[in-house]
């Protein structure tokens, strides 16, 4: 009915008029020209991968099948379901998924509704009072919507949307970190088992060489001195295997821990491991562009970048005016009066509102959200350059471990002929006592070097395997299909949600 009295045809003039004048301030998002990310020699191939241990094909997204163990598959595939690690960062990111979905509201207009009934007296315009009493009402309806002439809240939206991909991301983070722990902590277990039993075979040759010590004693070839000396090399034989058995039962409780159970739930399951996994293939590590694009920590501080920009928008536009427009309808009077049109109100303008002097908190605000945004960069470089040198590092580290293990493995090889030889001349009288006794020292020595060394490639594999970003998924984290993927950091662009 009011409608009669107003031209909606001026009314759309007039919103098209207020928003053909809206401008988006504040700095588009780009990464910057001068950041690390940038230079060519960062996506290039890695200087420590031309050993002949690595290839330069892609990373399999999955590579911990590659040891070919059924029992970490499952492993693997129940830390990635009930890691409690894993579900805070998937709460994490449920939350920042509402963060973001609040911040798309703000452009949503605003309806309120109310209704007040009265019973009393309502005074005349010449001031007197009515007779009698009566029951009054007070209803009205509004809305109000806020114009984002100045990209304040497109700015907040994007800066909440790179909020949420940096979440997605740390939580990239943590499941690669749970997968390459839970392998580390399996291989643990094994390896453990493996330098269990190599400290047990070494006790049992040197309980073998007591007894035959103690048989040439008794018959007159040998002194007890001698006895004496093998006892209490036995002894420190033994005494490796005990902390052995430690390290693996608590790699095992690490590993139940790791896939949500109580810490002696796999005790039966893994405990008996013996055999370390190997690799049957070389190792491969792809390119550093590959790795910037792979690796969720760089991804993290990337978007940790785009949204501190976006916040510079957002305190811009604190400089000029905010405005909404709102509409009203509504009717006041007595309920015998209901339905007459003189008592029908309605209004329709907008709300301006500007804090002024505007100019010294609100640049204050955007000096701060640029030293925020150049921190944020300084960040995103060294994330860069810590990733780059982490695989550079764990590259040589494995590359150095292998050359270290084959000559240990040498040594062993040197010390058991050495061993074996000592114990024939000492058996025919060929040779003494502590000759005999250092060989096979030498020899436990080198077999609890080479096990030793074994554990450490398994760790150096994980180790390297984590540094390249191994295990992202990027199905992992897509819930809805209206959000995109974080593209190569290298080609990546935001654009501004609001037309100029």
């Amino acid at each position: 009915m009011f409608f009669s009295r107003l031209s909606l045809s001026t009314i759309s003039l007039l919103l098209l008029a207020l928003l053909s004048a809206c401008t988006v301030v504040g700095p588009d998002y780009h990464v910057p020209d001068e950041a690390v990310i940038r230079q060519e020699k960062a996506g290039a191939e890695f200087v420590s991968a031309k050993e002949p241990v690595y290839v330069q094909d892609d990373l399999p997204r999955n590579w911990w099948q590659m040891y070919e163990q059924e029992i970490l598959n499952e492993l693997v595939n129940k830390a990635l379901a009930a890691n409690t690690d894993l579900r805070i960062a998937s709460a994490n990111l449920a939350r920042s998924r509402a963060i973001l979905e609040e911040a798309r509201t703000m452009t949503d207009p605003i309806f309120d509704v109310g209704v007040s009934p009265t019973y009393g007296k309502n005074a005349t315009k010449h001031g007197a009072q009515r007779e009698s009493n009566h029951w009054f009402y007070d209803m009205g309806a509004g809305m109000s919507y806020q114009l984002d002439l100045f990209g304040k809240i497109a700015r907040a939206v994007e800066a909440a949307e790179a909020d949420m991909e940096a979440t997605r991301a740390a939580y990239d983070l943590m499941r690669i970190t749970v997968i390459a722990d839970t392998t580390r902590a399996y291989l643990d277990v094994c390896s453990s088992g493996h330098r269990i039993d190599v400290a047990v075979e070494s006790v049992n040759l040197q309980d073998k060489f007591v007894r035959t010590t103690q048989r040439l004693s008794d018959g007159g070839r040998g002194t007890p001195l001698d006895v004496s000396r093998s006892r209490a090399q036995l002894e420190q034989l033994r005494a490796a295997v005990p902390p052995l058995v430690a390290q693996q039962r608590t790699a095992v409780y690490q590993l139940a821990v790791l896939t949500g159970e109580l810490p002696d739930a796999l005790t039966e399951k893994v405990g008996q491991c013996r055999a370390i996994p190997q690799l049957k293939q070389a190792i491969p590590v792809g390119d550093g562009a590959a790795l910037l694009s792979r690796r969720p920590d760089i991804r993290e501080a990337e978007r940790a970048l785009a949204g501190s920009t976006a916040r510079i928008g957002v305190a811009t536009a604190d400089l000029y005016p905010s405005i909404s427009l709102g509409l009203n309808i509504g009717s006041t009077g007595t309920f015998s009066d209901w339905g007459s049109g003189n008592f029908f109100r309605w209004g329709i303008g907008p709300l301006i509102s500007w804090t002024l002097p505007a100019t010294g908190p609100a640049r204050a605000r955007i000096a701060q959200a640029e030293a925020v945004t150049a921190a944020a960069l300084a960040d995103f470089d060294g994330t860069v350059l810590r990733a780059l040198k982490e695989v550079e590092s764990a590259l040589t580290v494995y590359a150095r471990e292998l050359d270290r293990n084959a000559a240990l493995r040498e040594a062993r090889d040197q010390s058991a002929l050495a061993s074996r030889q000592a114990h024939r001349l000492y058996n025919y009288g060929r040779s003494d006592f502590l000759t005999t006794l250092d060989a096979d020292r030498t020899l436990a020595e080198y077999e609890s070097r080479l096990a030793e060394s074994d554990a450490q490639l398994a760790r150096d594999q994980v180790t390297l395997f984590l540094a390249l970003g191994g295990g992202w998924d990027p199905e992992a984290t897509k819930e809805k299909p209206e959000e995109t993927d974080i593209q190569d950091m290298t080609q990546q662009e935001a654009q501004p949600t609001v037309p100029e």
